[in-house]
């Protein structure tokens, strides 16, 4: 099978790495790539953002599979434009995609498959926005009704702060507060058929204890000793699959991954926000425990065939990444700086990388690796990616030293 992937971030490296050992894989192609993948794939430009383009190259790369990581080219109508070519393409319409694309969308298709969400209202004035933090009362959640990369959420106490976020969005979503731990739940679908994976936990604070701003997640761990038996069966049958149902009966069929994330409230689970695509960092940690073939799966998802495809296979143990950040992130992130112990190291994912005219490889973006490592239990995995991290040389660069920490502890509580 000759596959493409699209993407350039962390999650797309994890997936390169999963696909290379994939013994159906006969060649991968990844455009545009990052310097973590060129052992993996051959690295071929392309601007992601155009439907067309990527369209074109999977023609000729004569792709029998594509995979779209980020969730801009879904959103743009890349699937669209592939499968129009007549090639099997892993993800979801434009329209569909809208499930992430538009957070008011996502509420819509929420409220009439009776799936469990938070109380909202889409604002689009300040009178508005006031009313809405006035009703549901603090903490105060407003989201960008848009595309936000992760940081289009401000979950606060002060309500000028949530006031100020949503003037500089525009449209937004204000919601009631879940309290509860959170939960990532990916299922990939071909539209009617849905295979979970693990769960993870991801950590979207900058600093250690969860506070500070919202980031586009600086760690992961998965499985989740803590989640309550019967979490994915129980997510499964209140979530996705009404989901998908609604999605086929307005005639926009979600095929791809599916994101869940979830907040485990004294109600039970319910739902934050859909995305259309592989989170970032969870997919790090989730394929790290995958030991089914990916590129099967994702073509069966991508051709219609899930339904025949056998039960999912696990590895024993668990799996944590911490992501090393550059100096200011998430605010504007330093660029250009020397990594070192970062080359060609297992379980050293790229994130924001770039290869210098010299060679040397720098940082290129806010969160720069991603260091990942599974073990026969959570300290095992977490001494292991902290080993990876402590081993990594990046001027300025920030980490937190708590993912997944109240986890191995047990100190997680669920209401």
């Amino acid at each position: 099978m000759r596959v493409l992937l699209i993407g350039s971030g962390g999650r797309e490296h994890a997936l390169a790495t999963a696909l290379a050992v994939d013994p159906s894989v006969t060649s991968l192609v990844c455009a545009p790539g990052n310097p973590g993948m060129e052992s993996l794939a051959e690295l071929v430009p392309v601007d992601a953002g155009d439907p067309d383009a990527v369209a074109g190259l999977a023609v000729q790369v004569r792709a029998d599979l594509v995979v779209i990581g980020p969730e801009q080219p879904l959103v743009a109508g890349a699937a669209d434009a592939i499968r129009a070519k007549g090639i099997a393409c892993f993800g979801p319409s434009a329209e569909a995609a809208r499930l992430e694309g538009s957070k008011a969308f996502a509420k819509e298709i929420m409220d009439v498959a009776g799936v469990p969400t938070a109380r909202s209202r889409v604002c689009e004035s300040p009178a508005e926005v006031a009313a809405a933090l006035d009703e549901f009362g603090a903490p105060h959640v407003v989201k960008d009704d848009g595309l936000a990369a992760g940081k289009g959420v401000v979950v606060t106490s002060d309500r000028g702060a949530a006031l100020e976020h949503a003037a500089g969005c525009g449209r937004v979503v204000v919601e009631e507060y879940l309290a509860g731990p959170e939960v990532s739940l990916f299922a990939v679908t071909d539209g009617e058929a849905a295979l979970p994976l693990v769960p993870a936990q991801d950590f979207k604070r900058v600093g250690e204890g969860d506070t500070g701003p919202n980031t586009g997640g600086m760690g992961a761990y998965a499985p989740l000793p803590w989640a309550p038996a019967g979490l994915v069966d129980e997510v499964m049958a209140s979530v996705v699959h009404p989901t998908l149902a609604a999605m086929r009966e307005r005639g926009t069929p979600f095929a791809g991954l599916l994101y869940v994330g979830l907040a485990i409230t004294a109600d039970g689970p319910k739902v934050i926000e859909f995305n259309c695509r592989f989170g970032d960092p969870e997919t790090q940690v989730v394929l790290a425990l995958l030991e089914t073939p990916l590129a099967g799966l994702l073509y069966a998802a991508a051709t219609g065939a899930l339904g025949g495809h056998p039960p999912l296979r696990w590895r024993d143990g668990s799996a944590v990444t911490v992501v090393v950040a550059a100096e200011n992130y998430p605010g504007t992130p330093r660029k250009g700086d020397v990594i070192t112990g970062a080359d060609g190291v297992p379980g050293v994912i790229h994130a924001g990388t770039a290869r210098r005219d010299d060679g040397a490889l720098v940082s290129a973006g806010g969160r720069v690796l991603c260091c990942t490592a599974a073990g026969g239990d959570l300290q095992a995995a977490r001494d292991a990616a902290y080993a990876l991290v402590d081993g990594v040389g990046l001027a300025g660069s920030h980490h937190r030293r708590d993912i997944a920490l109240a986890a191995e502890r047990g100190e997680i509580a669920v209401p």
